[in-house]
């Protein structure tokens, strides 16, 4: 494990929208050092910045035309170079995003895979033997290609699927994973990652991590293969580089060598239910003030994922990401302070999409842009202060990658700055806390005390820091008698260490007397507890 992940925090940039340093609308390489003291001042102490190479951008950078060359509207190969110097020199980390299935269908591989005559890239994508032979269970393309064959896709018409092999081959067109085609793709890549990270770069973010061996089993032991001998690769020469998985199954990404995975937002699991939980017009998201869940809807899911995990890699929770609707779209500014406060204090490394630190709007009426459809408008321009545009680009309007926020109120950094009672600052109080508090980045300490089915109010501990929350609209009161304990203190004892401790943050109104802890409506506390060893 990097020794820096033990206290990262993650701040993602979406670099299209983040910063525009020379006026032609889309964000760029400069635009993001001229605000890494911002990033910073947040807490945040890592980048994940999504795709920035090469591409005809019909996938917004996920459809890679060169993975060597960086796409010339963020700015050259050694503009990157520079970020990353510029990130160091602030003893920060960047992660680059990695995207292994797929390239573009422009990328040059894949133009000379899909000629008629063999060559060294024939096979490396996936081709039936004939125009007229569709490959079972998986998307594909006909009649595209001079080449005799159809080809497979991982998403959109423009991404062809690299060719990793098939756990069980079934068909005289399906190459095994030893087959020298695939092994060549997995060269591939491991030089791809050779190349940024002796440019510089931290790590990566890797794009449908689980999807590269086809006709993979249950437990993905084709593609788990792969991520063993690319980590046993980066435990050998770059031991201080770190990967994350787009995946969602700890249980699988961490074993076969990610040093972290996400948490992600798919319908109706327990993420969601935190803070997008609307259907058929009802929005019963937990945090929200009427709210009718319990955070067992959460905590019933995601702790079986992370008791597997917690000694040998990181569970990441998000406050959103370039792919799900920003939270601002289901909470209000109150509801998104103990959200975040919540995701912020606990296991794993945060990571905190550009724009939520101030409740960016969603804009659900954009028309989509480079492949984004109801992605769109979760990937809007930073909205850095009041001067034209929100400060993002001397531009006119017209011409900006996507609009800004235009509506009435749209929150700035600038005025939240300003604001000792905005979204703003708690984060940053939330995020400095964690910088200082040694529990919080210790990954296997969370114990849950407190959740009852049918009851709001919660708590849960990290070594010497208990929190609690309340998110409805009542008071709460949790009796220290009725915490559930797994570590060596009775509930008399940890009574005890809270009536000597010390309040560190607070949301709302919380107050502890008599053997209880009585909270007020919409709040949130982190004591600090004494004598813990009893």
């Amino acid at each position: 494990m990097p020794k820096w992940l033990k206290n990262a925090v993650f701040y993602e940039i979406y670099p299209q929208s983040f910063k525009d340093s020379n006026g032609d609308g889309i964000g760029d390489f400069q635009g993001i050092i001229e605000k890494l003291d911002y990033i910073k001042g947040l807490g945040c102490n890592a980048i994940w910045m999504n795709p920035c190479y090469d591409s005809p951008f019909q996938d917004a950078g996920y459809d890679v035309r060169d993975y060597k060359k960086t796409a010339a509207r963020y700015g050259s190969n050694e503009d990157l170079v520079r970020l990353f110097q510029e990130v160091h020199r602030r003893d920060m980390h960047i992660l680059l995003d990695l995207v292994p299935g797929h390239t573009s269908e422009e990328h040059e591989w894949f133009r000379l895979s899909s000629r008629a005559e063999r060559n060294e890239y024939s096979d490396r994508y996936i081709w039936t033997d004939n125009w007229f032979q569709a490959p079972e269970g998986l998307k594909h393309v006909a009649g595209e290609s001079e080449r005799n064959g159809v080809y497979v896709l991982n998403f959109f018409k423009c991404q062809p699927a690299l060719n990793y092999g098939f756990l069980h081959p079934e068909q005289p067109w399906q190459k095994g994973m030893d087959d020298p085609a695939a092994v060549a793709t997995k060269e591939a890549l491991k030089d791809i990652m050779r190349f940024w990270l002796d440019a510089g770069c931290d790590g990566f973010r890797v794009d449908m991590a689980d999807s590269l061996v086809k006709n993979d089993d249950e437990k993905k032991t084709g593609t788990c293969m792969i991520w063993k001998e690319i980590r046993k690769m980066l435990d050998e020469s770059y031991p201080e580089a770190a990967i994350v998985s787009e995946w969602n199954r700890p249980e699988l990404a961490i074993p076969a060598g990610f040093h972290m995975d996400f948490c992600l937002d798919w319908g109706g699991n327990g993420y969601n239910l935190l803070m997008r939980d609307k259907k058929d017009g009802v929005n019963n998201s937990f945090f929200r003030k009427d709210s009718t869940r319990s955070i067992l809807d959460f905590f019933g899911e995601y702790l079986k994922s992370y008791e597997k995990i917690r000694k040998i890699g990181h569970y990441c929770l998000i406050t959103g990401n370039h792919d799900t609707v920003r939270a601002s779209h289901f909470l209000d500014v109150r509801e998104l302070k103990l959200a975040y406060a919540f995701l912020f204090t606990m296991p794993g490394n945060p990571f905190l999409y550009y724009g939520d630190e101030i409740g960016m709007r969603y804009q659900e009426e954009l028309i989509t842009k480079e492949g984004g459809y109801t992605r769109t408008g979760s990937r809007t321009p930073m909205q850095w202060d009041s001067s034209k545009n929100h400060g993002f680009s001397t531009a006119e309007p017209e011409k900006l990658y996507l609009p800004v926020d235009i509506t009435l109120n749209a929150p700035t950094a600038e005025a939240q700055e300003q604001d000792a009672d905005s979204l703003l600052h708690v984060v940053k109080a939330v995020l400095k806390l964690r910088g200082e508090q040694e529990a919080l980045t210790d990954n296997e300490n969370l114990e849950l005390l407190y959740a009852k089915e049918g009851v709001r109010s919660f708590a849960y501990r990290r070594g010497n820091l208990l929190m609690m929350c309340n998110p409805s609209g009542e008071e709460a009161v949790i009796r220290m008698e009725d915490l559930m304990t797994v570590s060596a203190e009775t509930p008399k004892a940890l009574e005890s260490a809270v009536e000597s401790g010390t309040k560190l943050f607070e949301i709302g109104a919380a107050d502890y007397a008599d053997g209880s802890c009585r909270l007020g409506e919409q709040s949130f506390v982190i004591w600090q507890i004494k004598n813990t060893s009893v």
